[in-house]
């Protein structure tokens, strides 16, 4: 039986082919799990002309079911929240759960888009960045707060509690876990 350097060379081909369509499928707990990445304080102006003070929360997300997001709600009895927030305002050297749902610095629950990824892998992973307007902040104010957060699945399972930096809304920055970055621009 004689081998050719042709034959060496296609089975070589088949056998590379074979290896690399057969990866595994990366796996990832079902429950998702979120990681506080920056929160970005800035001056904006809001849509009548009035000068107010912004933020912007970023977080990185990752579900191994792919199950995260919410479709636009058909009924009234339709659940509308899957990212919610508590502020805590800095009183001394404590902070404390701002309970007052009149509190201009008080964020309303969220409702993060109906997401999904086609194919054999539904792993979904991400950043999620959700700005706010503070339309009542008094710029002479020198507030300090922090927030904690989470999300909810389609299945109802609630992710990992996150709470972000101390944030000094009196000071335009980009506020992260390590250390803060001041005068950025958004």
């Amino acid at each position: 039986m004689r081998i050719s350097i042709k034959n060496i060379v296609i089975c070589c081909i088949v056998v590379v082919i074979l290896f690399s369509s057969c990866r595994k499928i990366e796996q990832l707990p079902v429950i998702p799990r979120i990681e506080f990445t920056s929160f970005s304080v800035f001056d904006t102006t809001d849509i009548l002309g009035n000068h107010s003070k912004g933020g912007c929360l970023k977080f990185y997300f990752e579900d191994g079911d792919g199950n995260i997001g919410l479709k636009e709600p058909s009924s009234e009895e339709s659940d509308t929240t899957n990212l919610f927030i508590t502020l805590y305002e800095k009183i001394g050297d404590e902070f404390v759960m701002v309970t007052d749902p009149m509190n201009p610095l008080k964020p309303a629950n969220y409702r993060i888009p109906y997401m999904e990824n086609t194919g054999q892998n539904k792993i979904m992973t991400g950043t999620i960045s959700l700005r706010f307007i503070y339309l009542y902040y008094n710029t002479d104010d020198s507030a300090t707060i922090r927030y904690s957060f989470k999300i909810k699945d389609r299945d109802n399972q609630y992710s990992n509690l996150e709470t972000t930096c101390e944030i000094p809304l009196s000071v335009n920055g980009n506020y992260t876990k390590n250390g803060s970055e001041t005068d950025t621009d958004q």
